[in-house]
């Protein structure tokens, strides 16, 4: 592992989490919206899905040189950004019907679909998130100060 490959790990798990604390804080934004530009119903909450870097085959291939191949642990990148439509966080139906966006016939006449963000989820991702970011910050600073006093041991020397 070279000196700046702990840096480019630690820099891809930065982009990731930041990348997330953003979709987090567009939730929580978007916690009341009923109404999309696109006009097709309440916003639907977004979540990043992240896949390791550079996954290592399961065979090694005796014509890659040492040198080329990377193996597992070489950060993190997010894959997508998608609609959270699980079952297990519906869409909510909230009852008003003064709302400019109630149902006005059916079953439903009266109710108001609303996005199906929960804050309390949103607020224990986000702060998740920003553990992880902090962990990677920690990462990249122990690894200036493990290099820079490798360099003051050289000078020593």
């Amino acid at each position: 592992m070279g000196m700046f490959d702990s840096f480019n790990i630690a820099s891809t798990g930065l982009t990731a989490q930041r990348l997330r604390m953003d979709l987090i804080s567009s939730n929580i934004a978007n916690a009341v919206t009923t109404r999309t530009p696109e006009g097709d119903g309440p916003y639907v909450r977004k979540r990043a899905i992240f896949a390791p870097v550079n996954v290592r085959p399961f065979y090694k291939s005796p014509f890659v040189p040492e040198r080329i191949e990377h193996g597992v642990g070489q950060g993190v990148r997010v894959v997508k950004i998608e609609e959270d439509n699980s079952p297990s966080n519906p869409i909510r139906l909230v009852y008003d019907p003064d709302h400019p966006d109630a149902i006005n016939t059916g079953p439903e006449k009266g109710y108001v679909r609303m996005p199906n963000v929960n804050v309390v989820t949103e607020m224990t991702d986000l702060i998740e998130a920003s553990r992880a970011y902090e962990a990677n910050v920690t990462m990249v600073n122990n690894a200036k100060t493990m290099f820079s006093r490798a360099l003051e041991i050289g000078r020593s020397a």
